[in-house]
C-alpha cells in the first residue's frame, strides 16, 4: 500500500483532475464522491456502477481509509443536564484528535477539531501547548461527525446531530480550504447525511484575510468569534496571533461581514478571574460592539493543570453582565459542559503530545 494514495485526500476538484488524467469523464468523479461519503464504501469493488477497469485502475492507484473512535470518555449525568461525551479519534495516519458531544434539550451538537494541536499557542488554551502537527483533510473533519452520529443512533436510534461547531483542536481558518469542503460534503442536499449550513457555526480567533474571505463565499454558516478581551495588549497576551491581527482591523472586518451577510456574529468571550473580568473590561467589550450586529456569548473558564487561570466568582460575573445588558446588547452565559472529562473549550489536547508541568510558563 506505500505506493498507493489515500483517496479520500483529494479535494473533489482534485479527484476530477486525477479521474480526467486516466481517461474518465468529469461526472466519474461525482459517482466517486457519493461512493465515498454517501454509501461511505470501505473498497472499490463495491462501487457496482464503475465498469471493473476503472474499479481495477482505482484500486492499484488508491486506496480507502477511514477514522475511528479509540475511546469514549462519559462525564456523569445530572438533574440539570445530560452527558457530555470525549471521543479520541484516530485520523487517517493514525494520528489522534478529539470531538465532543454536547447534548442538550432538542439539541445535539458536535464539536470537532480542523487540525492536530493547534499553531497559535492561546495562554489559556491547552491544545496550543501540543503544538501544530498537521492540518486535517476534509474527510477526516467530515468523519468525525459520522462516527459520533453513528455512535448516537447506536445509543439511542431516534437520537442525531442537530448542530456542529468548529471548536475543537485547531484554527479553522488555517484550514479554511479542507473546512469548506468538509462543510459543502455534510450538506450535500442528495445525500443521506444532509445537514443544514445554518446549523454550522465556524469558530476562529479573528483571522482577518480568512473573515473576509467567508463573507464573500456562498456559505450560510454562523462565525463566532473568540474574543476574551477588547483591550489590544490585553488580547495580545492571551491570543498571541492578535498583535498581527489587531482589535481595529477586526472590529472593521467583522463589519463588513455583516453588511455583506446580512448575519449577526457570535463574540465569544471567556471570563478568567483577575484578567479579563473587571468593568473596564466590560466597557471595552460594549465599545467594540456596538458598531455591527452581534450576541455576547460569555462562557466560564474552564480550569486546566499547571495553568494558573480561574474562572470568575458569580458576583463579578453579574456585574460584567449588568454593564454589557445596560449599553444595549445581547448577552448570554453559556454553562460549561465536559469539565470533569477535560472536554470543555479550551481543555482539548493528546496528553502525550503536552511537553512537562512547566508548560504554563513557556
Amino acid at each position: 500500500m506505500d505506493h498507493k494514495i489515500n483517496i479520500k485526500s483529494y479535494s473533489f476538484n482534485e479527484l476530477q483532475g486525477a479521474l480526467k488524467e486516466m481517461g474518465e469523464p468529469a461526472y466519474r468523479a461525482g459517482q466517486v464522491h457519493r461512493w465515498l461519503f454517501n454509501e461511505r464504501a470501505e473498497n472499490f469493488d463495491s462501487m457496482t456502477n464503475l465498469g471493473s477497469k476503472l474499479r481495477n485502475m482505482l484500486s492499484d492507484r488508491f486506496f480507502i481509509p477511514s477514522c475511528s473512535i479509540k475511546k469514549v470518555q462519559r462525564e456523569p449525568a445530572t438533574e440539570d443536564r445530560q452527558k457530555t461525551s470525549k471521543f479520541l479519534v484516530s485520523l487517517h495516519d493514525g494520528e489522534y484528535i478529539e470531538s465532543v458531544h454536547i447534548p442538550a434539550p432538542k439539541r445535539d451538537t458536535v464539536c470537532i477539531s480542523s487540525q492536530v494541536g493547534c499553531p497559535l499557542r492561546c495562554t489559556f488554551c491547552a491544545t496550543g501547548y501540543m503544538g501544530f502537527t498537521r492540518n486535517l483533510n476534509a474527510a477526516e473533519i467530515v468523519e468525525q461527525v459520522f462516527l459520533v452520529n453513528d455512535h448516537l443512533a447506536c445509543q439511542s436510534p431516534a437520537t442525531h446531530l442537530t448542530n456542529i461547531v468548529f471548536m475543537g483542536m485547531g484554527e479553522p481558518l488555517l484550514n479554511l480550504s479542507n473546512v469548506l469542503e468538509a462543510i459543502e460534503t455534510l450538506s450535500q442536499q442528495d445525500y443521506r447525511f444532509s445537514f443544514s449550513q445554518r446549523r454550522i457555526t465556524i469558530s476562529t480567533v479573528g483571522l482577518i484575510p480568512q473573515i473576509d474571505s467567508l463573507s464573500h463565499s456562498n456559505l450560510k454558516t454562523k462565525l463566532a468569534i473568540s474574543l476574551h478581551s477588547a483591550e489590544q495588549e490585553k488580547r495580545s497576551r492571551l491570543i498571541p496571533v492578535a498583535k498581527e491581527h489587531t482589535l481595529t482591523n477586526l472590529q472593521n472586518a467583522l463589519e463588513r461581514y455583516v453588511a455583506q451577510t446580512n448575519e449577526p456574529v457570535t463574540l465569544v468571550y471567556m471570563l478568567i478571574e483577575g484578567i479579563n473580568d473587571s468593568v473596564r473590561d466590560a466597557k471595552n467589550l460594549a465599545r467594540f460592539s456596538r458598531s455591527f450586529l452581534c450576541k455576547i456569548n460569555l462562557i466560564d473558564y474552564n480550569t486546566i493543570v499547571n495553568m494558573g487561570f480561574k474562572p470568575v466568582k458569580a458576583e463579578r460575573l453579574d456585574g460584567f453582565i449588568r454593564v454589557l445588558v445596560d449599553a444595549g446588547l445581547h448577552v448570554t452565559v453559556r454553562k460549561s459542559y465536559g469539565e470533569s472529562i477535560n472536554a470543555a473549550c479550551g481543555q482539548l489536547a493528546i496528553a502525550e503530545k503536552i511537553p512537562g508541568p512547566d508548560r504554563a510558563n513557556q
